[in-house]
């Protein structure tokens, strides 16, 4: 039997992440799971001290990624519904990192995750080559499943499912 205690949700705040935000509400409440919803802001100061090599920069970059963490929390704070906070045990955090799947991998470990649920854009072969993907970074070094929810595609949720969520 699946028993999901721990469902993670990779956000980027657009529409692939919405939709993997559906699914991660509705598989938390059937299994009862702690829903986490977890964003990256790109590290800028280490970015920046790998790129150009000026420390001098540092104090500026560091008000600046301050700025890029607390706007990236308001967000979060945004997507997560009062139904979502009455109805499900809702953590959020907002993580730094070079790449987004590096400190989402290092979550999920340290927070048990038994599932992560990230959207994608679904991008051709091209790009993919000169960008990559953090869907696939993640099912190649996960420590346990990935659910990739490709948007637009068929919705797998139900519509009351939807019409629920989009009520509250």
């Amino acid at each position: 039997m699946v028993a999901l205690k721990h469902v993670l949700v990779a956000t980027d705040f657009g529409e692939p992440a919405s939709v993997a935000l559906d699914y991660g509400r509705e598989l938390a409440r059937l299994f009862g799971a702690t829903l986490h919803v977890v964003h990256v802001v790109n590290d800028i100061n280490g970015r920046a001290l790998g790129l150009t090599g000026f420390p001098e920069q540092t104090p500026v970059l560091i008000d600046v990624q301050h700025e890029l963490q607390a706007a990236a929390r308001e967000t979060l704070a945004r997507v997560i519904t009062d139904d979502d906070r009455r109805r499900l045990d809702v953590r959020t955090a907002v993580l730094t990192g070079l790449t987004p799947s590096v400190p989402l991998l290092d979550y999920a470990k340290d927070a048990l995750v038994d599932l992560i649920i990230v959207g994608t854009h679904g991008r051709g072969a091209v790009a993919q080559f000169f960008m990559g993907s953090v869907a696939e970074r993640l099912v190649r070094a996960a420590p346990c499943p990935v659910l990739i929810v490709r948007h637009p595609e068929r919705e797998f949720l139900r519509p009351d499912a939807l019409e629920t969520t989009a009520r509250h």
